[in-house]
């Protein structure tokens, strides 16, 4: 009786390998917090210094072309700091810890965490969000099987999330300083020599968007764009790059090219394009079975 309480008791106190797994990263987590809190209150922004920085990398051309979207919503356009902006910002101020994280994917969706801490503030802005694995189009709804598909989903539903976390923290005088220096950047230094010209039709052609249908937004033929036509495409592209519109806001984009194809609509398409007749041209819209 003795013998098979000692072997009980032996056994009750073997260690759980993943419990003391997960207390160890637990630890590990708040080590780390601690260690941010000290070092920021060590040594706390000078807010001078901050702020020249955030303006010094406004005046880098490659930020200052990707820094500012435009969106249209009631007849006019809005514009604001784009992602890559409030990452440049958060960077230069220093003291702050940002990003995005997958807390969970079942049933389809995935849930995700956007976040921006002010270590040295203790100012937090934190958005819990559902991405659903589907895309949505004019001609209705499908699933995302494909990991790739469902990262880009979640990384750009995200990355949304994260800009209005980041703009929550950084005070908005230095935000609207900071948009103003990139429109400054973007006038002084807009090209509209034919490299640049190349350069931005290949990256709206990367999005759907050709060359026909710039000219039509512009009025004007793509070998006589101003720099203003050049800073309003860049903002526009920004915007379809984040995800804060669409390119049928833009352009004169047909349905087909507006919405994604797949599956039966995909080779129906593919015949259609090649001049050769489909089932339902055959045989009517009851095909054989």
């Amino acid at each position: 009786m003795k013998q098979e309480l000692m072997e009980s008791a032996a056994v009750a106190t073997v260690p759980n390998p993943a419990s003391a797994m997960i207390e160890q990263e637990s630890q590990r987590a708040i080590a780390e917090v601690q260690a941010a809190i000290i070092l920021a209150k060590r040594f706390p922004r000078d807010i001078i210094s901050a702020t020249d920085r955030i303006m010094n990398a406004c005046q880098r051309p490659a930020l200052a072309e990707s820094a500012i979207y435009t969106y249209a919503k009631g007849g006019t356009e809005i514009t604001g700091p784009s992602i890559r902006l409030a990452e440049a910002m958060a960077q230069a101020w220093g003291n702050v810890q940002f990003g995005i994280r997958e807390l969970e994917q079942r049933n389809g969706e995935s849930t995700v965490e956007a976040f921006a801490w002010d270590v040295e503030t203790n100012t937090r802005q934190v958005k819990v969000f559902q991405v659903k694995h589907m895309r949505f189009t004019k001609k209705g709804s499908y699933a995302l099987e494909d990991p790739r598909e469902i990262y880009e989903m979640t990384a750009n539903q995200g990355a949304r999330r994260l800009r209005s976390c980041i703009l929550g923290i950084i005070p908005g005088d230095i935000v609207e300083q900071a948009v103003d220096e990139c429109e400054k950047t973007m006038k002084a230094k807009a090209d509209t020599g034919p490299d640049a010209i190349k350069k931005l039709v290949t990256a709206f052609e990367s999005i759907g968007v050709n060359k026909e249908q710039i000219e039509k937004r512009i009025q004007r033929r793509i070998d006589t764009i101003t720099a203003a036509n050049v800073i309003g495409l860049r903002k526009i592209y920004n915007s379809l790059k984040d995800g804060m519109s669409t390119k049928s806001d833009w352009f004169d984009v047909e349905e087909d090219e507006q919405a994604p194809q797949t599956g039966v609509e995909a080779a129906k398409a593919a015949l259609k394009k090649s001049g050769m007749p489909s089932a339902e041209d055959l045989f009517g819209k009851d095909e054989p079975k």
